[in-house]
């Protein structure tokens, strides 16, 4: 009986698994780190393309606060919280440190950061530590040609990309954060701007590569078919 009751449920349960796999944008909307992001935890930056901490020739942080994939996924840091610098282990740390000077490429590999078509946020940086440290925010489609959409003057602090131009016919998968110069600290451990994560508030999901799509949907069937054959026994 237990056996029937599943097979039954096993096809709309199988298309909610589908569809939440093959469409990362079927989510619910979440408040991550005191921001709403209606596509939930896709929102944040996915992989590092580059880092250079030492772009400008000044000061760069220690290797505790170095590691470029802390700015990653969702903030670890509560909002408003102020942390110093790491030490220890880079993985261990929850921010990254551009260095006086540096910069630092994400992408977003799984959905793509869009205008609104009204005033509201559409990027929100989150960076943390006791200093108010200015980045400059420029933004890509290929990764080759950017645009600049102003800076963030410390703390987690949004943009709104319609502001400069862009609405939500215009796709975005590339962010490059660069630490003012002139403004921070300019020496220490944890020297330039401390970046924790970056999430796209108006975002678009990406789907799945093909291949895996593909496999997805044979899995699937196989599953009907396991299904079908219970509903005989």
């Amino acid at each position: 009986m237990k056996l029937r009751s599943i097979s039954r449920n096993f096809p709309t349960a199988f298309t909610l698994i589908l569809t939440c796999t093959l469409l990362p944008g079927f989510s619910l909307a979440s408040i991550i780190g005191g921001v709403e992001f209606p596509q939930g935890e896709i929102s944040f930056a996915d992989s590092v393309v580059s880092y250079t901490p030492d772009a400008s020739g000044g000061p760069v942080p220690s290797a505790a606060n170095s590691e470029a994939t802390n700015a990653l996924g969702i903030p670890e840091v509560p909002g408003n919280t102020s942390i110093g610098a790491c030490s220890g282990d880079p993985a261990d740390c929850p921010f990254v440190s551009l260095g006086r000077g540096g910069s630092l490429v994400l992408e977003f590999v799984d959905n793509a950061l869009t205008g609104s078509d009204n005033s509201d946020l559409d990027l929100w940086i989150f960076e943390v530590g006791p200093d108010v440290e200015d980045t400059y925010v420029d933004i890509s489609t290929d990764g080759s040609d950017w645009f600049s959409v102003g800076k963030v003057f410390g703390t987690t602090s949004g943009v709104d990309i319609d502001n400069f131009g862009f609405g939500s016919s215009d796709l975005f998968s590339y962010i490059r954060l660069t630490d003012d110069y002139n403004e921070g600290g300019t020496s220490g451990a944890s020297v330039g701007a401390d970046i924790d994560a970056v999430g796209a508030i108006s975002t678009v999901p990406v789907a799945v590569s093909e291949p895996a799509s593909l496999l997805l949907i044979g899995l699937g069937f196989i599953g009907l078919g396991a299904a079908t054959r219970s509903r005989k026994v």
